[in-house]
């Protein structure tokens, strides 16, 4: 069963660099809605908190770090088949291989600073909504 809400953050490299609004308004025109939202910036023990499932991979502590050198913008979006929508316009991890007109063709720079987050599934979007609106009915 596919689910209508997912998660989403816009990472501190495309918030540095002035998309917000763009990347912002690329999902509202794709048919999301955005139910949550919040300017943040995470602390290095929640990026190794969210992060957990990488933590033996050799990028983790490059990941932390980039991920708490600025704000981010997190947000709950909502639509008919949401991952898998929002997967689909955010494009490939790497923006050399992501699709024309996709987020991360757009505004990311590299694989590691790749403008946006996706959750890659509803378990994880639950999961992933639930780490960054604690005390919301968000799913």
């Amino acid at each position: 069963m596919t689910g209508n809400r997912t998660f989403t953050m816009i990472k501190p490299d495309a918030v540095e660099n002035g998309h917000i609004g763009a990347i912002l308004e690329k999902i509202t025109a794709a048919g999301f809605k955005i139910v949550a939202m919040k300017y943040t910036q995470l602390s290095k023990r929640d990026a190794r908190e969210f992060y957990a499932v990488h933590k033996e991979r050799p990028f983790f502590g490059e990941l932390v770090d980039f991920m708490t050198r600025g704000p981010i913008v997190a947000a709950i979006l909502e639509k008919d088949n949401a991952v898998d929508d929002f997967r689909a316009l955010i494009g490939a991890t790497n923006p050399a291989e992501a699709a024309e007109g996709t987020i991360r063709r757009l505004y990311a720079t590299s694989i590691g600073e790749n403008a946006v987050h996706g959750s890659d599934s509803d378990e994880n979007a639950g999961i992933e909504g639930a780490f960054h609106f604690s005390g919301r009915e968000v799913f």
